[in-house]
């Protein structure tokens, strides 16, 4: 039989309605809030504990949850060690450059992107984010990154670049052809697109105006 996945992203705080049934949910970051002051780390722990309740009320509908942090989350970046224990106590899968295997699915996730305005688990294009992207090892069946590759699902309406994905991690992604990579971090990107080899997947709950809109994606593995 399958493995149903649901994916979903860049909730900031706010709970997805409806989620679908399935095996695992998986989470690609930005679950703090969508202001800067998740940048405090008395708000940031605050806001990593409620998230934390969240993972708790999926994990009794999923099987596993898998999930990585994104650029508002600066607690993740500040407190990694607390983050990483939180989220494991609640059963939950969380991921930091580094990979999991459930049920013969491999998935590796990286809460890396491109440089902006100083947020969280910024790196400078070129040779500074290419070093996270090799980390990614052969056989990746799911890659769960926090931004998108460059040109897929990466589309903004404002500002001087419509294109605002890495150019790194495409080029990556192209060599290593994952089966499938979802990723979130670009709310106006939500959506499916796929060729030959990857089945891409811009899991954005929150539309650009951060509202709750964006349904989950589920697909049969």
């Amino acid at each position: 039989m399958p493995t149903r996945l649901v994916f979903i992203s860049d909730t900031h705080q706010l709970d997805p309605q409806h989620l679908p049934e399935g095996d695992v949910l998986i989470h690609s970051g930005d679950w703090c809030g969508s202001g800067p002051i998740s940048k405090l780390r008395t708000e940031g722990r605050s806001q990593l504990a409620h998230f934390c309740k969240q993972l708790k009320s999926w994990q009794s509908r999923y099987k596993q949850v898998i999930v990585i942090a994104g650029n508002h989350d600066f607690i993740a970046e500040m407190e990694p060690e607390l983050t990483l224990h939180s989220i494991q106590e609640t059963g939950s899968i969380y991921l930091n450059d580094s990979g999991y295997e459930f049920q013969g699915i491999s998935f590796w996730g990286s809460p890396i992107q491109p440089w902006y305005l100083d947020w969280a688990f910024n790196k400078a294009r070129g040779a500074d984010i290419r070093k996270h992207w090799d980390l990614i090892p052969e056989g990746t069946d799911v890659l769960i990154t926090h931004g998108p590759p460059y040109g897929i699902l990466d589309r903004i309406y404002s500002g001087e670049k419509p294109h605002v994905g890495c150019e790194e991690l495409l080029t990556v992604v192209e060599k290593i052809a994952p089966r499938v990579h979802v990723f979130g971090h670009i709310h106006e990107g939500y959506g499916e697109h796929k060729n030959e080899k990857t089945h891409f997947i811009n899991a954005a709950t929150l539309n650009e105006f951060y509202s709750v809109q964006n349904p989950a994606i589920v697909i049969d593995f």
